[in-house]
């Protein structure tokens, strides 16, 4: 029976990722509760499995007395010291039981009781393997398709990509190996609740801690990202050290690097910002890829007016005024934006009232 216990408990630890010695308490508990049944429910039985040798030994035990009042529970003196010489009065005594069809009970419990302790064990040691994840990126093969959710093979466990956290226009296939930031752990009754996520900006960011070395050995640190997934990324760096410039080692030689996660992102357009505590420069550099003519700031209510050249107008408000809301959600400023000509004009009209004021206070 050691034997086939032990191959038992290698496969199981193998397949499943379980400790022997939580099996081993397992299997002790449920064989112990189906070899209760054997016996009356006021003898008290107890079960031992030797770990190494996998020999299964039963008692009853009974505390030692001068006289017995119940023979199920207790047992006398002299007898109790046919297995230990040194009881006393009081005591408990193991006695050994022989259970002849031990065999056949320890099988069927194996197969059937412990299945279900096995799976519970399983979902623990999945949630602490995970749990321990979130927040870092995973990839895995999609499986199926279920309830409009992506189920998503990472290991020997399965996680959720909901279909509203894949990126837009992003049609995923059966069999397609999928990169995504782990977003939550949840334990469950049928098993830790794994989520995904590839439309949080925490997913570029850890895209580019796994791109630039840099980033990861902390050289160049991540100021900031905002991002509207599918389409646009702005993302602010920063070097510690003078002698790295932070976007060039973003970007990579010949872009290999920002490229890569282009097309994870597929073609999401990114635009890598050098991050700096100057507030005029920051909106400058935000409202990338446009030029900037002139700003005026208020800090106090942390507003700004951007001028820029005719040309560049719609190039820096942006598609539907993407480009101008994520850089305001990247600087923090209220930002408005007008062109060259409406400027001129402005200040055209604001000399014209000037004059015409003057002139008003002369005839007076």
């Amino acid at each position: 029976m050691s034997k086939e216990i032990r191959y038992i408990l290698d496969q199981i630890c193998h397949e499943k990722g379980i400790p022997k010695g939580v099996l081993i308490e397992m299997i002790e508990s449920a064989m112990l509760t189906a070899i209760r049944k054997k016996f009356s429910k006021d003898e008290d039985i107890t079960l031992k499995i030797i770990p190494n040798t996998f020999e299964i030994s039963v008692y009853a035990l009974k505390t030692v007395v001068d006289v017995i009042n119940s023979p199920k529970t207790e047992i006398l003196f002299e007898e109790a010291k046919q297995y230990d010489e040194a009881v006393e009065l009081g005591s408990i005594v193991q006695i050994p039981l022989d259970v002849k069809d031990l065999g056949r009970i320890a099988a069927q419990t194996v197969k059937q009781v412990i299945l279900q302790k096995v799976r519970e064990a399983e979902r623990g040691v999945i949630y602490e393997k995970y749990i321990d994840k979130v927040g870092t990126i995973i990839a895995g093969t999609v499986l199926r398709k279920d309830r409009g959710n992506y189920i998503i093979g990472i290991g020997k466990a399965e996680a959720v990509l909901p279909a509203k956290e894949t990126i837009n226009n992003e049609h995923l296939k059966i069999g397609d190996t999928v990169r995504a930031y782990i977003d939550s752990v949840n334990p469950a009754a049928k098993g830790p609740q794994i989520t995904l996520t590839r439309i949080n900006t925490d997913f570029v960011a850890e895209l580019f801690r796994i791109e630039v070395p840099e980033i990861n050995d902390g050289i160049v640190e991540i100021k900031d990202v905002v991002r509207e997934a599918g389409e646009r990324t702005k993302i602010a760096v920063y070097s510690k050290d003078s002698s790295i410039d932070p976007v060039g080692a973003c970007v990579g030689m010949k872009g290999t690097r920002v490229q890569s996660i282009v097309r994870e992102l597929r073609g999401e357009r990114i635009d890598i910002i050098n991050w700096t505590d100057d507030p005029r420069l920051y909106i400058a550099r935000a409202l990338t890829p446009s030029e900037v003519d002139k700003i005026g700031i208020n800090e106090e209510d942390k507003n700004a007016m951007v001028v820029v050249d005719d040309s560049q107008l719609s190039l820096a408000i942006g598609k539907k005024g993407q480009n101008v809301k994520l850089a305001m959600k990247l600087t923090g400023w209220d930002i408005d934006i007008i062109s060259e000509s409406n400027y001129s004009k402005i200040r055209m009209d604001d000399a014209q009232n000037v004059v015409g004021n003057v002139n008003k206070n002369e005839e007076n």
